[in-house]
């Protein structure tokens, strides 16, 4: 089975390029993230055509995660169990729409789009802090009640764990940058200390392997990017991956999302 996980960027502007990258890819399952759009407006059709069942969940035209899945989609699940919410200056805070989960063959999908942080002393930033803890609190809670439990957290992390993540580590630190800070690489570390691994690495390894490059400063074609897409799998999933890539080639061309799909094989 191949699962893959891609923030998109607006699905309704890459429709053609995510339909094209499904069939060139023969994935069985993908998460996305960053839809921007409303049920309602979600192109449901684009998938159906393909064999694909889908699981949306998008309130606005902001955040927005699915789930498109051709080996089964069970027991779908919006948001995590008290997960944060977020009312920017005060406002009537509202959950929103950054995680769903379903059972896609026997493994239990969660696609994540944890929030950003802004900046380092912008309010988003105890969110995201917190947000990430409730999410890791539960995530080990699912292994203690069966450590055997195929589990995939997957999706845009918006942190990069590692110097190694990020192209020049001196001008995220000097310039006060979030992704790179200790409380956001330890909301990181504590996933892995709950018993979860990241899958691609060890198949992706080296400095200036990427998942995004910023649209400005030509970051791309100067291999200016961050590794910040990550498919967190229990032991149990781990044990089963078989290899893994990030395509970056999609991130090539007009219209391409600013993240490139990062891709697990899972051995059946």
């Amino acid at each position: 089975m191949k699962i893959a996980t891609w923030n998109v960027n607006s699905l309704r502007a890459r429709a053609d390029r995510v339909e094209a990258w499904l069939q060139r890819s023969d994935c069985d399952v993908l998460a996305i993230q960053e839809t921007k759009c409303k049920d309602e407006n979600f192109p449901w059709e684009l998938f159906e055509r393909m064999g694909y069942e889908v699981a949306h969940f998008g309130l606005s035209q902001w955040n927005g995660v699915a789930i498109a899945s051709r080996v089964g989609l069970d027991n779908v699940e919006r948001t995590f169990l008290d997960q944060p919410a977020f009312g920017k200056g005060g406002k009537d805070p509202v959950q929103e729409a950054r995680a769903i989960a379903a059972t896609c063959g026997g493994v239990r999908i969660w696609s994540l789009y944890v929030p950003n942080g802004r900046s380092l002393e912008d309010e988003h930033m105890p969110y995201k802090l917190q947000w990430l803890d409730t999410l890791k609190n539960h995530a080990q809670g699912w292994l203690a009640e069966d450590p055997s439990a195929q589990i995939a957290l997957m999706g845009d992390w918006n942190i990069a764990p590692t110097d190694d993540d990020v192209w020049d580590i001196d001008f995220f630190r000097d310039g006060g940058y979030t992704h790179v800070s200790g409380p956001e690489r330890a909301a990181f570390e504590a996933f892995e200390t709950a018993g979860y691994t990241d899958v691609v690495r060890p198949f992706t390894p080296g400095p200036g392997v990427y998942t995004y490059w910023d649209y400005t400063q030509l970051r791309f074609p100067k291999k200016e990017g961050m590794r910040i897409d990550f498919v967190m799998a229990s032991p149990g999933l781990a044990a089963r991956v078989s290899g893994a890539s990030i395509d970056r080639e999609e991130r090539k061309g007009k219209g391409a999302s600013d993240h490139a799909p990062v891709i697990v094989d899972v051995a059946s």
